[in-house]
Protein backbone atom coordinates (compact mmCIF):
# COMPACT_ATOMS: atom_id res chain seq x y z
CA UNK A 1 0.00 0.00 0.00
CA UNK A 2 1.22 4.16 -1.02
CA UNK A 3 0.51 6.35 1.36
CA UNK A 4 0.56 9.76 -0.82
CA UNK A 5 0.82 13.12 1.49
CA UNK A 6 -0.43 15.90 0.37
CA UNK A 7 1.44 19.44 1.65
CA UNK A 8 -1.31 22.02 2.27
CA UNK A 9 -1.52 24.26 -0.61
CA UNK A 10 0.76 27.23 -0.04
CA UNK A 11 -0.48 30.79 -0.78
CA UNK A 12 -1.23 31.94 -4.23
CA UNK A 13 1.74 34.51 -5.20
CA UNK A 14 0.41 37.21 -7.12
CA UNK A 15 2.17 37.82 -10.91
CA UNK A 16 3.85 40.55 -11.82
CA UNK A 17 4.13 39.99 -15.96
CA UNK A 18 7.20 41.34 -17.37
CA UNK A 19 5.89 41.94 -21.57
CA UNK A 20 9.01 43.43 -23.14
CA UNK A 21 11.73 43.15 -25.96
CA UNK A 22 15.53 42.00 -26.02
CA UNK A 23 15.95 44.42 -22.77
CA UNK A 24 14.04 42.31 -20.49
CA UNK A 25 14.52 39.16 -22.41
CA UNK A 26 18.58 38.94 -21.23
CA UNK A 27 19.52 38.89 -24.83
CA UNK A 28 23.15 37.69 -24.78
CA UNK A 29 23.18 36.97 -21.31
CA UNK A 30 22.31 34.75 -19.23
CA UNK A 31 18.30 34.19 -18.38
CA UNK A 32 19.51 34.51 -14.45
CA UNK A 33 21.41 37.38 -14.78
CA UNK A 34 18.45 39.50 -17.19
CA UNK A 35 17.04 42.31 -14.67
CA UNK A 36 13.79 40.24 -14.36
CA UNK A 37 15.38 37.22 -12.47
CA UNK A 38 16.62 39.71 -10.24
CA UNK A 39 13.78 41.48 -9.51
CA UNK A 40 12.43 37.99 -8.34
CA UNK A 41 15.01 37.35 -6.55
CA UNK A 42 14.90 40.81 -5.17
CA UNK A 43 11.02 40.13 -4.19
CA UNK A 44 11.90 36.49 -2.37
CA UNK A 45 13.65 39.00 -0.21
CA UNK A 46 11.23 41.78 -0.12
CA UNK A 47 8.00 40.77 -1.48
CA UNK A 48 7.55 36.68 -1.55
CA UNK A 49 3.95 37.58 -2.21
CA UNK A 50 4.61 38.10 -5.77
CA UNK A 51 6.86 36.23 -8.34
CA UNK A 52 7.72 36.61 -11.95
CA UNK A 53 6.65 35.91 -15.17
CA UNK A 54 9.25 37.06 -17.70
CA UNK A 55 6.92 36.88 -21.38
CA UNK A 56 9.51 38.93 -22.89
CA UNK A 57 10.81 38.61 -26.38
CA UNK A 58 14.16 39.60 -28.37
CA UNK A 59 12.64 41.73 -31.59
CA UNK A 60 9.05 42.10 -30.44
CA UNK A 61 7.23 45.16 -31.32
CA UNK A 62 4.17 47.27 -29.75
CA UNK A 63 2.65 44.95 -32.69
CA UNK A 64 3.44 41.62 -31.16
CA UNK A 65 3.09 42.84 -27.95
CA UNK A 66 -0.38 43.87 -28.62
CA UNK A 67 -1.36 40.68 -30.29
CA UNK A 68 0.48 38.43 -27.97
CA UNK A 69 -0.95 40.07 -24.87
CA UNK A 70 -4.37 38.77 -24.41
CA UNK A 71 -2.96 35.37 -24.20
CA UNK A 72 -0.21 36.20 -21.56
CA UNK A 73 -3.12 37.70 -19.61
CA UNK A 74 -5.51 34.71 -19.66
CA UNK A 75 -2.36 32.48 -18.65
CA UNK A 76 -0.50 34.68 -15.44
CA UNK A 77 -3.75 36.54 -14.86
CA UNK A 78 -1.00 39.32 -13.29
CA UNK A 79 -1.21 41.97 -10.83
CA UNK A 80 0.84 43.85 -12.31
CA UNK A 81 2.44 44.38 -15.70
CA UNK A 82 5.77 45.73 -16.48
CA UNK A 83 5.28 46.98 -19.88
CA UNK A 84 8.74 47.79 -21.76
CA UNK A 85 8.07 47.89 -25.54
CA UNK A 86 8.61 50.38 -28.59
CA UNK A 87 12.66 50.17 -29.02
CA UNK A 88 12.49 47.66 -31.96
CA UNK A 89 9.33 50.21 -33.05
CA UNK A 90 11.56 53.28 -32.73
CA UNK A 91 14.73 51.72 -34.50
CA UNK A 92 13.07 50.30 -37.21
CA UNK A 93 11.52 53.49 -38.02
CA UNK A 94 8.02 52.25 -37.66
CA UNK A 95 4.58 54.35 -37.51
CA UNK A 96 4.71 56.57 -34.26
CA UNK A 97 0.97 57.28 -33.83
CA UNK A 98 0.85 52.72 -34.63
CA UNK A 99 3.26 52.62 -31.54
CA UNK A 100 1.27 55.02 -29.45
CA UNK A 101 -2.08 53.22 -30.44
CA UNK A 102 -0.68 49.90 -29.60
CA UNK A 103 0.71 51.15 -25.98
CA UNK A 104 -2.48 52.97 -25.16
CA UNK A 105 -4.31 49.48 -26.37
CA UNK A 106 -2.01 47.27 -24.17
CA UNK A 107 -2.32 49.46 -21.15
CA UNK A 108 -5.72 49.09 -21.27
CA UNK A 109 -6.16 45.46 -21.63
CA UNK A 110 -3.98 44.84 -19.33
CA UNK A 111 -6.10 47.50 -16.56
CA UNK A 112 -9.32 46.06 -17.92
CA UNK A 113 -8.29 42.15 -16.82
CA UNK A 114 -7.70 44.00 -13.56
CA UNK A 115 -3.46 44.41 -13.49
CA UNK A 116 -2.06 47.75 -12.18
CA UNK A 117 0.62 48.70 -15.26
CA UNK A 118 3.99 50.19 -14.91
CA UNK A 119 5.01 52.07 -18.22
CA UNK A 120 8.68 51.75 -19.05
CA UNK A 121 10.01 53.94 -21.85
CA UNK A 122 12.83 54.02 -24.30
CA UNK A 123 14.93 56.64 -25.98
CA UNK A 124 16.73 56.43 -29.34
CA UNK A 125 20.30 57.79 -30.41
CA UNK A 126 19.98 61.53 -31.32
CA UNK A 127 21.00 60.71 -34.61
CA UNK A 128 17.15 59.45 -35.02
CA UNK A 129 16.96 63.43 -35.40
CA UNK A 130 12.78 64.58 -34.76
CA UNK A 131 11.50 60.58 -34.60
CA UNK A 132 13.40 60.26 -31.41
CA UNK A 133 12.15 63.21 -29.55
CA UNK A 134 8.79 62.19 -30.87
CA UNK A 135 9.48 58.59 -30.13
CA UNK A 136 10.36 59.83 -26.45
CA UNK A 137 7.01 61.63 -25.84
CA UNK A 138 5.16 58.52 -26.99
CA UNK A 139 5.59 56.92 -23.38
CA UNK A 140 4.77 60.29 -21.52
CA UNK A 141 1.94 60.85 -23.71
CA UNK A 142 0.42 57.76 -22.85
CA UNK A 143 1.47 57.43 -18.90
CA UNK A 144 -0.32 60.77 -18.40
CA UNK A 145 -3.64 59.77 -20.28
CA UNK A 146 -3.78 56.30 -18.79
CA UNK A 147 -3.05 57.59 -15.47
CA UNK A 148 -0.26 55.09 -15.13
CA UNK A 149 3.84 54.96 -13.51
CA UNK A 150 6.08 55.77 -16.13
CA UNK A 151 10.04 54.69 -15.33
CA UNK A 152 11.31 57.64 -18.10
CA UNK A 153 13.92 55.80 -19.62
CA UNK A 154 15.29 52.43 -18.74
CA UNK A 155 18.87 53.00 -19.62
CA UNK A 156 19.18 56.12 -17.81
CA UNK A 157 22.81 55.79 -15.59
CA UNK A 158 24.32 53.52 -18.57
CA UNK A 159 23.26 54.63 -22.29
CA UNK A 160 26.69 56.57 -21.81
CA UNK A 161 28.83 53.77 -21.06
CA UNK A 162 30.17 51.62 -23.24
CA UNK A 163 31.92 49.16 -21.20
CA UNK A 164 28.34 48.47 -20.08
CA UNK A 165 26.92 47.07 -23.08
CA UNK A 166 27.54 44.19 -25.80
CA UNK A 167 29.75 44.42 -28.46
CA UNK A 168 26.49 44.96 -30.52
CA UNK A 169 26.05 48.50 -28.15
CA UNK A 170 22.78 47.50 -28.05
CA UNK A 171 22.26 45.45 -25.48
CA UNK A 172 23.43 45.56 -22.04
CA UNK A 173 25.88 43.22 -20.03
CA UNK A 174 25.20 40.99 -17.56
CA UNK A 175 27.03 43.37 -14.96
CA UNK A 176 24.12 46.36 -16.60
CA UNK A 177 21.12 44.43 -15.10
CA UNK A 178 21.62 45.66 -11.61
CA UNK A 179 21.09 48.84 -12.95
CA UNK A 180 17.97 48.23 -14.83
CA UNK A 181 16.59 46.51 -11.91
CA UNK A 182 17.17 49.77 -9.95
CA UNK A 183 15.90 52.15 -12.21
CA UNK A 184 12.18 49.84 -12.63
CA UNK A 185 12.27 49.19 -8.86
CA UNK A 186 11.45 52.29 -7.23
CA UNK A 187 8.22 53.27 -10.04
CA UNK A 188 7.44 49.30 -9.16
CA UNK A 189 7.22 49.29 -5.53
CA UNK A 190 4.30 51.25 -5.00
CA UNK A 191 2.11 49.30 -7.23
CA UNK A 192 3.08 46.01 -5.12
CA UNK A 193 -0.12 46.45 -3.08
Amino acid sequence: MTLILAAPPALAAKTILVFGDSLSAGYGIRPLAAWPSLLQARLAEKRSDYSVANLSISGETTAGGHSRLPAALRQNRPAVVILELGANDGLRGLPLAQMKDNLTAMVDMARKDGARVLLVGMRLPPNYGPYAEQFQAIYAEVATKRKVPLVDFLLAGIADQPALFQADTFHPTAEAQPKLLDQVWPSLLPLLK
